[in-house]
């Protein structure tokens, strides 16, 4: 977090932060600033700018650590016809030469850089050394960090929909199950609000009140998305693919016998363990699209993960990247994640598109990286908030399934949200 401060200024910073330990999950955490370019625009345009970028700069994977630099930035979820709100791109991703590692189990920090995007070998030396001495000048800068602090403010905070009309759809949801469209389907609401602290200030916020594996801070330019996901979409190493959905959730209290109460509540639920089970599935079919289905398994079946504020409940399946797919083709076969849209997953989105009377924008969408060795690493975006000026976005859903609570489901999406209402009230 020093070194996170210190960056307060520098065009298009991020930090992805691990700020759980305790787990390979929470391992290493980055920043990095000042990219040397940027794509954005429709997520087709994206992708392929993507594919011809990276064969353009690429690092020998051999001895290489995870993400050397590469390509980092969001994906939003698709569009619904839905009404539109904020205006962002639908996929944007910078390029970073220069990538600030720490390394949470061994206790280290380490500086890379490549010389992208020059050419010539002796230019990218140079460019390489100049980008280490300035990062390097950073980090001993850190040691004296200087902390805004400002009152928080939160003003006119409104959902897309009321308690009534949550329900309401929960029930209208329920109607498409018991006809036979689908088993399950992920629902929505969108909050809207202003808040005066400035985004980095809401991401010191919300670390201390819901810290995660895949925690989140990166300024585009033009807004900032702040994250404390805890759900990986995607990660490969070599030709390996992993994806950990998560479905089913308590709340903790902080009282140890009722959270051990909710704890055995959410272990028991038949509902929860279905629900998880029709997310493997689906996540299996999509990994057969790029991975040989032989290779396709379930690595983990149903695990409980605590966080401050939650309990959940993850899988993780696997599979063996086709040697003539790319993780182009990876991201474009998965997205969106089907934790976040339902089972069968066409079919659960255009439901969705008629039922939320807003776009999600990157709300439900990935974030991460793709590493110029190689590598690649997505979150779900969950537990997440879009800052553009004094406005500030963000979503809390659950999935729907035919024996689901209206009520129940309401009182789940608030439970969801509320790390991101302490950190803006604290």
């Amino acid at each position: 977090m020093e070194l996170f401060d210190r960056f307060e200024g520098l065009a298009k910073r991020f930090f992805l932060d691990s700020s759980l330990k305790g787990s390979a999950l929470g391992r290493y955490s980055f920043l990095g600033f000042k990219p040397f370019e940027t794509v954005s625009g429709s997520r087709e345009n994206v992708f392929r700018k993507l594919r011809n970028k990276l064969n353009e700069y690429k690092l020998c994977p051999q001895g290489m650590p995870p993400f050397a630099g590469g390509a980092l930035g969001y994906v939003a979820y698709p569009e619904s016809g839905a009404k539109k709100s904020p205006n962002v791109p639908e996929a944007l991703f910078a390029f970073y030469n220069t990538v600030i590692q720490v390394d949470h189990l061994k206790n280290e920090l380490k500086v890379f850089a490549a010389g992208f995007p020059e050419k010539n070998t002796r230019l990218q030396k140079a460019l390489c050394e100049e980008n280490i001495g300035q990062a390097e000048k950073l980090i001993f800068a850190a040691l004296k960090p200087q902390v805004k602090t400002e009152k928080p403010c939160l003003r006119k905070l409104r959902s897309d929909l009321t308690k009534a009309g949550y329900i309401a759809t929960v029930r209208k949801a329920k109607k498409y199950i018991k006809a036979g469209d689908i088993y399950q389907v992920n629902l929505t609401q969108m909050f809207e609000a202003e808040c005066s602290l400035a985004g980095s200030q809401i991401y010191r916020r919300l670390r201390l009140m819901s810290p995660s594996y895949f925690g989140s801070y990166f300024d585009t330019g033009s807004f900032e998305l702040i994250s404390s996901s805890p759900e990986c979409f995607l990660r490969l190493d070599g030709r390996r693919v992993y994806t950990r959905p998560m479905k089913g959730t308590r709340p903790r209290s902080g009282n140890k016998a009722e959270d051990n109460n909710f704890k055995q509540e959410l272990i028991k639920s038949a509902k929860d363990k279905a629900e998880l089970i029709m997310i493997v599935d689906l996540e299996r079919n999509d990994l057969g699209r790029v991975c040989g289905y032989d290779s396709i398994k379930v690595d983990s079946l149903r695990n409980i993960e605590e966080y401050n504020t939650v309990f959940q409940t993850t899988a993780e399946v696997s599979g063996l990247l086709f040697q003539d797919k790319d993780r182009i083709d990876l991201l474009e076969a998965c997205s969106p994640g089907g934790s976040i849209t339902g089972c069968p997953k066409i079919r659960a989105m255009e439901i969705i598109g008629k039922l939320e009377p807003v776009e999600r924008s990157v709300y439900t969408g990935s974030f991460g990286y793709l590493g110029f060795a190689g590598d690649l690493q997505m979150s779900i975006l969950i537990r997440t908030i879009l800052k553009k000026g004094k406005k500030i976005y963000f979503g809390a859903g659950g999935g729907i399934v035919a024996d689901s609570s209206p009520l129940r489901e309401y009182n789940e999406s608030l439970v969801k949200v509320r790390g991101i209402l302490k950190a803006l009230e604290a």
